[in-house]
């Protein structure tokens, strides 16, 4: 990173810490592999992760200062659907992992049904706290990698549930407002509302998801964790925890007529390799890092892959990680 760069970040961090003094861990030329659940990925400039209930105001503070002087802010949750280029990140990587826990909506009208999760709150701490208040509606995320504002940005499903079904407000912060003003946005679904398969309508949107709203139901305890337990079983018994990965890479897609999963294994490219690498040889949705994999390789595999399928069969998959 360029001395001017950080001399500029640290200058930049500085003068938030003054509007609102959270407790910060600030690391230059942090090694990305260490928050990404593939395991690869170079530096970052700056990885930086404030705590505390003053987060929302540092965050304002940083977003506005930081785009002032030219440096590019990521902000990143629980690392679990992107692939971080080997040439690492420039400027700020923000770690929003410390804003999690949970508050009852002041205007809660739905008969302590519905939970408010910072964004930053992981999605199993989020299902552990909804079976522990009888709360039904988001057992199909249990065992499922990354953070609350993460799993909403991307929709996320499974199971037969996605997260539209019981998503009812979100809070934000424009990053495009030079005040950085906190608004709340009523979501739901139904024509126009910009939620579809893997979509939402924050990833046409230039914000910071700070705290989101779920309508849920009440439930037997007992059922409720019985479904968790199930679902997690199921990600367990498929490999998904048994080396560096990021689950499927590739979005289904209906006109297939099949999984995607299904139409790589009928290729036979399960435990097809570049570098380390390696469709899955138990799912072909699957890529892991067998060890030693970078991010190039992950692409490669993913590019050639596609272009196989491609040839095969007429069909173009769709990447459902992020390139970072």
């Amino acid at each position: 990173m360029p001395q001017n760069d950080k001399e500029k970040i640290s200058a930049i961090i500085e003068q938030c810490k003054k509007i609102s003094p959270c407790a910060l861990d600030i690391r230059y030329d942090e090694p990305m592999s260490e928050h990404t659940t593939f395991k690869t990925g170079g530096k970052a400039d700056c990885y930086l992760s404030p705590a505390g209930e003053g987060f929302p105001d540092f965050y304002a503070a940083l977003i506005s200062r930081a785009r002032a002087a030219g440096i590019p802010v990521f902000i990143l949750g629980g690392g679990a659907n992107i692939v971080v280029s080997d040439n690492g990140v420039r400027g700020i990587v923000l770690y929003s992992g410390e804003w999690r826990g949970c508050a009852n909506a002041d205007d809660d009208t739905t008969g302590g049904e519905r939970l408010v999760f910072h964004s930053g709150t992981s999605i199993d701490e989020a299902n552990e706290t909804a079976s522990a208040a009888g709360l039904t509606g988001l057992e199909f995320l249990a065992g499922m990698p990354g953070t609350v504002g993460g799993a909403v940005w991307m929709n996320a499903r499974c199971y037969g549930g996605e997260i539209a079904d019981v998503l009812e407000w979100t809070e934000t912060i424009d990053n495009e407002n030079s005040e950085s003003v906190i608004q709340r946005i009523v979501t739901g679904q139904g024509e126009g509302v910009g939620f579809g398969y893997k979509q939402s309508p924050f990833q046409k949107m230039d914000c910071f998801i700070l705290n989101a709203a779920f309508k849920l139901k009440k439930g037997d305890k007992d059922k409720i964790q019985i479904e968790m337990e199930k679902n997690r079983r199921d990600r367990q018994e498929k490999g998904h925890y048994l080396f560096p990965c990021a689950g499927s890479v590739f979005k289904n897609n209906r006109d297939f007529g099949k999984p995607t999963g299904q139409i790589i294994d009928e290729l036979g490219l399960r435990g097809f390799q570049i570098g380390g690498a390696q469709i899955a040889p138990f799912h072909g949705n699957i890529i892991i890092n067998t060890g030693g994999a970078t991010s190039s390789d992950i692409r490669a595999l993913m590019d050639k892959t596609a272009e196989k399928v491609k040839a095969a069969t007429g069909f173009v998959l769709e990447p459902e990680v992020l390139f970072v």
